[in-house]
C-alpha cells in the first residue's frame, strides 16, 4: 500500500519478531502481515560508528607503520575475517509492518520516497553492509541488505534505524522481523504477490515495489543482487495475479477505508453523508474511485493544486466535486460528516485544537468520522479523546479485512505454488553468481598471456612493421582468445539458456580454479574490501 497521497512511502513492520535463520520452512505456508515506515529524520554520516582501523591513535607515517598498513589485506586474508571467503554474503530483510507494529511505531521509521536513495547510500557506508535497498510503504518500512557478516550486518542495520527514527534498539527488536536468505527472499516475493499485505492480492504493493527498482536504478549500493531479487519478485507479483485469481473481487487499503467508513455510519449510505476527502494523489483518487463505487455523488476534495481535482471531474462527470485549496482545510471539515486523510505530509494537518473548534454534526450522525490512513497520520492521535470525533487509521481497517479471512487463505495457497517455483530459480541464479570472479580471472589470466605473447612477436618483427600490420596481429590475438574462452565461459554462466544444473556449473568452476590457480576466493575477499574502500572514499 502507497504510504500517503503523493506516493511518499512509509513502511509498518511486525510486532513479533520474525525469526531468523532457523525460521521453519513450514511457516512458510502462513500468510505474513505488513510492516510499516520509520521516519528519517537528518542523516548525519557522523551519527554512526566509526570504522574499524588498525590502532587506536592515528599512526605516524614511519616506514614502519606504512610497512604495516601495506600489508593490512595480507593479514586480513589470514585472520579471522577469513570467514569472508569461507561463508557467502547473507542476504537479510530487517522491518516492521502492519501485522507487528502498531501505526505509532511504524510512523516513526517512515522513510520519505525522496530520502530513499540517502538511506542505501549511508545503510552501504556501514561496516558490514555491501549492498541495499528501502521498501516503505503505508504498511511496512523493510530494508533489505547483502551483509558480509549476517549478525554484524544485522546489529549494524538495527542500531542504523535506531538512530534515524529515535526508538531504541530494545523496543525495535520487538517489533522487527528478522529473516535471512531464502527466508528474506520468500517474504519479498509474497510482499509482491500481495500475500503479506494487510487486504490480501491488493495491487498497490506490486507498484511499489518496481518503484523502488526505478529509484534504486544507478544508485551506488543498489546492486546486482539487491536489484536481482527486487526484479525477480516483480516478475513474481506478475506471475501470480495473472495465473491465480487472488486479485478477483479483492479490496485495496482506500476501498476498506471506505467500507470501514460505511460501517461506522448509522445507516450504511453515502447518500446523506456529507464527504471531506484531504489530499488527490494516488491514495486519494482510490478513495474517491470506490466512494463513486459506493453512491457517494457528491464530495469536496482539498488538494494544493486545482489540476489533478480538475482531472478527477473529468473521469467523474457524474460526481459533483468541489475543490478547495489547503487554506480552506479547516473550514471545508467544519461542512463535513466523514473526512477521509491521505497526504504524504510529515506532521499531523488536524490537531486536537482544529477539530475541538468544529460544529457538531447532525444528531443522526452521532460523531464526526476522520478516516486516517496516511503513514505518518495526518490527524493527530488525540482527537480520538475528543467526544465529538472519532478517529480510524490503517491498523484499523483490519476489521473490515477478517470479513474475508477465508477466501484469503484459499487465495494464497495458489499463490504460493508460484512462489515456491520462482524461489527455486532465483535461488539458482543467487548461487550461479559464485562463478563471477571466477570468469573474471580466467579473462585476466587469458589476457595476461596474450598481450605478452603479442609483445614478443611484434619485438621480434622490428620497427618497419606498419600500424595497419600491428592492428591486425592485435585482432588476431583476440580472435584466437575469445574463441577459445567461449566454450569455458558457457559452461560458467547460469542465464536460463541450457539445461545445465547448478552443481554442473559450480564442478566447473572449481575445476578451472585447480587446472589455473585463480584462487579466486582471495579474489572475491579482494573485492568486497576494495569495494568498501571505494564508498568510503566517495
Amino acid at each position: 500500500m502507497a504510504a500517503a497521497a503523493s506516493g511518499v512511502a512509509a513502511l509498518p513492520w511486525p510486532n513479533a519478531e520474525r525469526a531468523t535463520s532457523s525460521f521453519s520452512k513450514s511457516s512458510h505456508s502462513q500468510i505474513r502481515i505488513p510492516h510499516k515506515p520509520f521516519q528519517i529524520q537528518t542523516l548525519r554520516r557522523s551519527d554512526f560508528n566509526p570504522r574499524c582501523e588498525i590502532g587506536a591513535e592515528k599512526p605516524v607515517q614511519t616506514a614502519t607503520s606504512r610497512s604495516l598498513r601495506s600489508s593490512a589485506l595480507e593479514l586480513l586474508k589470514t585472520s579471522s575475517a577469513d570467514r569472508y571467503t569461507k561463508e557467502r554474503s547473507s542476504l537479510a530483510v530487517i522491518g516492521l509492518n502492519v501485522h507487528t507494529a502498531p501505526v505509532e511505531l511504524r510512523e516513526k521509521l517512515a522513510i520519505p520516497e525522496a530520502q530513499w536513495s540517502q538511506a542505501i547510500g549511508e545503510l552501504c557506508a556501514l561496516n558490514h553492509i555491501e549492498e541495499a535497498a528501502v521498501l516503505s510503504t503505508c504498511n511496512r518500512m523493510e530494508i533489505y541488505v547483502v551483509a558480509l557478516s549476517q549478525h554484524r550486518g544485522v546489529k549494524e542495520v538495527t542500531e542504523w534505524m535506531s538512530k534515524v527514527s529515535g526508538v531504541p534498539v530494545s523496543e525495535l527488536s520487538k517489533h522487527r522481523i528478522l529473516l535471512y536468505n531464502e527466508d528474506a527472499t520468500q517474504h519479498l516475493f509474497e510482499v509482491a504477490a500481495g500475500l503479506d499485505s494487510l487486504v490480501l492480492g491488493e495491487g498497490q504493493i506490486l507498484a511499489q515495489v518496481k518503484h523502488v527498482v526505478k529509484v534504486g536504478q544507478g544508485v551506488p549500493g543498489f546492486d546486482r543482487k539487491i536489484s536481482g531479487l527486487f526484479k525477480h519478485a516483480i516478475t513474481v507479483g506478475k506471475r501470480v495475479r495473472t495465473e491465480t485469481n487472488i486479485a478477483s473481487g479483492s479490496v485495496s487499503v482506500s476501498s476498506a477505508a471506505v467500507e470501514l467508513a460505511l460501517m461506522k455510519l448509522p445507516k450504511p449510505s453515502y447518500a446523506t453523508a456529507r464527504v471531506l476527502v484531504i489530499g488527490a494523489g494516488k491514495m486519494g483518487k482510490l478513495v474517491i474511485k470506490h466512494l463513486v463505487s459506493k453512491g457517494c455523488r457528491e464530495m469536496v476534495i482539498v488538494n494544493r493544486s486545482e489540476e489533478r481535482v480538475a482531472a478527477l471531474r473529468e473521469e467523474f462527470k457524474d460526481v459533483e466535486i468541489i475543490y478547495k485549496p489547503l487554506s480552506d482545510m479547516i473550514a471545508s471539515a467544519a461542512e463535513a460528516d466523514v473526512i477521509f486523510t491521505s497526504t504524504a505530509s510529515e506532521t499531523p494537518l488536524f490537531l486536537k485544537e482544529h477539530v475541538q473548534m468544529l460544529p457538531s454534526v447532525s444528531p443522526e450522525l452521532g460523531n464526526r468520522l476522520f478516516i486516517d490512513i496516511s503513514v505518518p497520520r495526518n490527524v493527530e492521535p488525540c482527537v480520538s479523546d475528543l467526544e465529538t470525533a472519532c478517529v480510524y487509521n490503517v491498523d484499523d481497517l483490519k476489521e473490515v479485512v477478517a470479513a474475508h479471512k477465508e477466501d484469503r487463505l484459499r487465495k494464497a495457497m495458489e499463490a504460493q505454488k508460484i512462489i515456491t517455483e520462482e524461489l527455486s530459480k532465483f535461488e539458482a541464479w543467487k548461487d550461479s553468481l559464485e562463478t563471477v570472479p571466477t570468469i573474471k580471472k580466467f579473462r585476466a589470466y587469458a589476457e595476461r598471456i596474450r598481450a605478452c605473447e603479442v609483445d614478443k612477436c611484434l619485438s621480434k618483427m622490428g620497427d618497419d612493421i606498419s600500424k595497419k600490420q600491428q592492428k591486425a596481429i592485435y585482432d588476431l590475438s583476440m580472435g584466437i582468445v575469445n574463441k577459445l574462452l567461449h566454450g569455458p565461459m558457457q559452461h560458467l554462466r547460469c542465464d536460463g539458456s541450457d539445461n545445465r544444473s547448478l552443481s554442473e556449473i559450480l564442478e566447473n568452476m572449481h575445476a578451472l580454479n585447480r587446472m589455473f590457480d585463480l584462487d579466486t576466493d582471495t579474489s572475491v575477499l579482494e573485492e568486497k574490501i576494495r569495494a568498501k574502500v571505494e564508498r568510503i572514499q566517495k
